[in-house]
């Protein structure tokens, strides 16, 4: 799916080439005379990114900006400045303000895509980092659960059910750092090995254990006492 763009620009020529060059570049693009229209666009679909001219009547670029940066929905919305107002002090205002590319007219259309592709790529890794910062933080959260309601500070009684599995020394070092809560990346560090490695030990921990998940290991290797 092509990202969506929204293009703000109060002079036709320039908004309908720019459109034209930027859908021509597999892009999907909204445009919008001035900042009211565009506001209005926006209550309606969140755009990938958005390009703003500074000039323009009534509400100017910067304004506009302000507005989307104070509305959490926007505050991280990619927004690119293309203005003829390209003096350095222009610039560093519009950085102050919280643009995160400033074009000055007349520009390379080139540069723009690249810049555009540039910024939705390092928003897409954002959301992904972020995304699994997430997931680590819910499983820490589990193992703390999972913890205290073994060690009977939630009610639960334990009742040690106490198997034997045979697990090699680097196995049973990474289920001790697991029950500990520390993700791949942090065993690896702290084991000096691999994170393609550990991701081996974790699989094969799951495959002698049952389970499919680093929280139903962790409850497992606790319940029938497989951590040191």
């Amino acid at each position: 799916m092509s990202a969506h763009l929204l293009l703000v620009d109060d002079e036709p020529g320039v908004r309908e080439a720019v459109k034209e060059y930027l859908q021509e570049s597999n892009f999907t693009v909204e445009v919008a005379s001035n900042a009211s229209d565009a506001w209005q666009l926006l209550q309606r679909k969140t755009p990938d990114l958005v390009i703003s001219d500074i000039m323009m009547p009534q509400v100017d670029g910067y304004e506009f900006l302000k507005q989307l940066r104070d509305d959490p929905r926007f505050k991280a919305l990619p927004v690119i400045f293309l203005t003829a107002r390209g003096m350095t002090s222009d610039r560093i205002q519009g950085y102050q303000a919280g643009v995160d590319a400033y074009l000055p007219k007349p520009f390379d259309p080139e540069e723009l895509i690249a810049i555009i592709e540039n910024l939705l790529e390092r928003r897409a890794a954002t959301s992904k980092t972020n995304e699994g910062s997430t997931d680590l933080e819910d499983i820490k959260v589990e193992i703390a659960v999972i913890k205290d309601m073994l060690s009977g500070r939630s009610g639960f009684v334990q009742t040690p059910a106490p198997i034997r599995i045979d697990f090699t020394p680097r196995e049973q070092s990474v289920l001790d750092l697991v029950a500990q809560g520390l993700m791949n990346k942090e065993i690896a560090r702290r084991l000096e090995t691999s994170v393609r490695n550990v991701e081996k030990y974790v699989s094969r921990l799951f495959s002698k254990t049952g389970t499919n998940s680093r929280t139903e290991l962790v409850r497992y290797a606790l319940e029938h006492g497989l951590t040191n």
